[in-house]
């Protein structure tokens, strides 16, 4: 059953993709626009994409349960994991998806390279990615006082799931074990050839670790309420635009007179314009007033309520 799909990204993808044509920003502020929009839908459509298989695999499975795209903070750890499953018999499924472009190799060190073209470039392990993320959740598991049946512990199992239409060069078994790297296609075969395999060997552990279908739904929530989505506005500091110079210094007094606070006793300068510094639009008093009043964060001038997001 799925506890938690993923989460709506859609403001990033505007936000990013409206940036990019901002006549405010520099060259070198729309090249990092367009890196982190690339890299972001790559990450979208790789989520989707796998979500799509384990959604249809799991969705009527009372003996799992499914959270996509759970993001934890436990202290100044975090843990951005693309799908956690968990099952009745103690198995937990850590799943990276990564959607690159090019043709990807592992060699006999278990270093990743991605080829693009004439291009190669070392890319950090998503193995070791999983690991960490599973540490962080450990701490969540005690936190939340999910335990495993008289002391016995949870089987972490870390997957990395690929593109169906994905080449991969391996190193031989015996030089590296790349068993958990599967196109995402190929889980369901995996899953029922794992369980398999584990009811022969680990038959006892499964069966004192087995959970009822709704302890394991109430774990899933649980830890659901634990995710801290990042934030979808926020943006590094060099991408803020520098303010535009207003050829009038002076706010029209039909602007002060119709829309000034009559409690406000601070008068107008001349930074002080009823106008967005980033794009230009009228705004009212009260959305210039907060930023006024937040000059450290605005640099004391003032912004629409959509690119107050940018700081």
């Amino acid at each position: 059953m799925v506890i938690k799909p993923i989460d709506d990204k859609s403001k990033r993808q505007k936000l990013l993709t409206e940036l990019i044509t901002s006549p405010k920003l520099s060259a070198d502020q729309k090249k990092w626009l367009k890196k982190e929009l690339n890299i972001f839908n790559k990450g979208i459509r790789g989520e989707a994409e796998a979500a799509h298989y384990l959604d249809s695999y799991f969705k009527d499975n009372e003996n799992h349960v499914l959270l996509h795209d759970l993001r934890l903070v436990v202290e100044d750890d975090v843990a951005q994991i693309d799908h956690l499953i968990i099952s009745r018999g103690g198995n937990i499924y850590l799943i990276e998806t990564k959607n690159y472009s090019g043709n990807l190799s592992i060699n006999d060190h278990g270093e990743f390279t991605v080829q693009y073209d004439q291009d190669a470039f070392g890319v950090p392990s998503p193995l070791e990615q999983s690991r960490r993320h599973e540490r962080i959740l450990r701490k969540v598991f005690a936190n939340l006082k999910i335990t495993g049946r008289v002391d016995t512990d949870f089987n972490f199992v870390h997957l990395v799931l690929m593109h169906p239409k994905a080449i991969i060069h391996r190193p031989a078994a015996s030089a590296f074990d790349t068993s958990f790297l599967l196109k995402a296609d190929q889980f369901p075969t995996w899953h029922k050839n794992f369980i398999e395999n584990r009811n022969a060997s680990g038959f006892m552990s499964s069966l004192i670790n087995l959970r009822s279908s709704s302890a394991i739904k109430e774990w899933g929530e649980l830890i659901k309420g634990q995710h801290k989505p990042k934030g979808l506005l926020d943006l590094p500091e060099f991408i803020a635009p520098k303010p535009i110079k207003q050829k009038n210094s002076e706010p029209r007094k039909s602007d002060i007179s119709s829309q000034k606070n009559p409690h406000e006793n601070s008068a107008v300068t001349t930074a002080k314009q009823l106008i967005c510094a980033h794009c230009g639009v009228k705004i009212d008093y009260a959305v210039g007033q907060y930023c006024w009043r937040n000059p450290a964060r605005f640099n004391g001038l003032q912004y629409c309520r959509e690119h107050q997001a940018l700081f």
